[in-house]
C-alpha cells in the first residue's frame, strides 16, 4: 500500500514538473525581445596585455537577428568593430569572443552596446578584480563542475585544440564558393578526454555565479560533459545551412534539445582520427565568417573561416 502511494506521488510530481516546464515555455518569447551583451571577465596575457571576454543573452527562443557593426552594434571608446558577432544565436551564449586591450588600460571601461527591438543594452569591460577569470572559473560558469566543486579531474582538464585543415592565407582560413554550392570544411580536434562525460543537471549558486546574476540572465541547470564540435554562422548577410545539423552551443535547456544543456542530450562519438567534416550552403552572396567551437564540457577553443560567396 505504501509503495502504491509513493508511486502515485512520484507520478503526480513528474506531471507537475512537466506542467511547470510547459508553463515556463509559454511565458518565454519566440521573438520580439531584446539582446543583452554581457561581460564575462578578463585575464592577463604573457606580453602584459589583457583579454576581455564577452558573451550575450538573446531573450528570444527563435529569433536570430543579424545586427551589422554600426549604430546598433558597436564598441566604444576607439574602434567600433572589435570582432563581435553580427549574427546572434538564441538565448544565453557564454564566452563568445575576446578583445585584447593594452597593458596600460588602467581603470577605463570598454563598452559593447547593442540595440535591438527598440531596447539598448550595454556591457562594461573593466579590470575589476571580481572579473579576473581562469580555467576553473570558466568551467564553473559553463556548468561542468557540479555544485561548484573543483575535482582533480577538473583541475587537470586542458582546453581542446581545434584546427581547420587546408591552406591558409597569412594565417587566415579563407574560402570561395558560389550561392547554392556545398562548401566542405575539414576540421581536426585534439582533446584529452576530460572531463569525463557525465550529466550535472542540478541547481547551484556558486560565488562566481553570484557576480553574474545581473543581465545577461543565467540559468540554474547544469551541462552534460562530453566533447562536441559545432559550426555556426558568426557574420554574414544570408542564411547558412550546415550538414549534418550542428549541435547547439547555446543554452537550449529544453529536455530533448540537441544541446549539452538539454536533459536527454548524449555526447556524440569522437572520431578515432579526430577529423570532422561539415558542409555549408549559402543562400545569399557576400562575405561570411563561420565560427567553430570545440567544447569538452568545461573548456573550449574557437576557430574561424572567412567565406566569400559569389552569385
Amino acid at each position: 500500500m505504501i509503495i502504491k502511494k509513493f508511486t502515485s506521488f512520484l507520478l503526480i510530481s513528474i506531471i507537475a514538473s512537466i506542467a511547470a516546464s510547459s508553463a515556463l515555455a509559454q511565458i518565454s518569447y519566440r521573438s520580439g525581445e531584446e539582446i543583452e551583451p554581457g561581460y564575462e571577465g578578463w585575464r592577463i596575457n604573457d606580453d602584459g596585455t589583457y583579454t576581455f571576454i564577452f558573451g550575450y543573452m538573446n531573450d528570444n527562443w527563435e529569433e536570430q537577428p543579424d545586427i551589422p557593426v554600426g549604430d546598433n552594434n558597436f564598441f566604444s571608446p576607439g574602434e567600433a568593430d572589435r570582432g563581435q558577432p553580427t549574427f546572434f544565436l538564441p538565448r544565453r551564449n557564454r564566452f563568445t569572443f575576446e578583445v585584447t586591450v593594452p597593458s596600460d588600460w588602467g581603470d577605463r571601461e570598454l563598452v559593447w552596446e547593442i540595440t535591438h527591438n527598440g531596447e539598448t543594452n550595454r556591457a562594461y569591460g573593466t579590470l575589476a578584480t571580481d572579473y579576473l577569470i581562469d580555467n576553473m572559473v570558466i568551467a564553473s560558469e559553463t556548468g561542468s563542475l557540479g555544485a561548484g566543486t573543483s575535482s582533480p579531474e577538473s583541475r587537470a582538464n586542458i582546453a581542446p585544440v581545434v584546427t581547420v585543415l587546408g591552406e591558409s592565407i597569412n594565417g587566415a582560413q579563407i574560402r570561395n564558393v558560389r550561392v547554392g554550392e556545398e562548401l566542405l570544411i575539414d576540421t581536426h580536434v585534439d582533446d584529452d578526454g576530460l572531463p569525463k562525460p557525465r550529466s550535472t543537471n542540478s541547481s547551484r549558486n556558486t560565488p562566481s555565479q553570484e557576480r553574474m546574476m545581473r543581465p545577461p540572465r543565467r540559468t540554474t541547470v547544469g551541462k552534460t560533459n562530453g566533447f562536441f564540435l559545432s559550426w555556426n554562422k558568426y557574420r554574414g548577410p544570408g542564411q547558412v545551412t550546415f550538414e549534418p545539423p550542428q549541435i547547439k552551443p547555446w543554452e537550449d535547456t529544453r529536455t530533448s534539445a540537441n544541446s549539452p544543456w538539454g536533459a536527454l542530450w548524449v555526447p556524440p562519438e569522437v572520431p578515432e582520427d579526430g577529423n570532422y567534416q561539415v558542409r555549408a550552403i549559402f543562400d545569399t552572396p557576400g562575405t561570411y565568417i563561420l565560427w567553430a567551437r570545440g567544447d569538452d564540457g568545461g573548456l573550449y577553443h574557437d576557430q574561424y573561416v572567412t567565406v566569400n560567396v559569389r552569385p
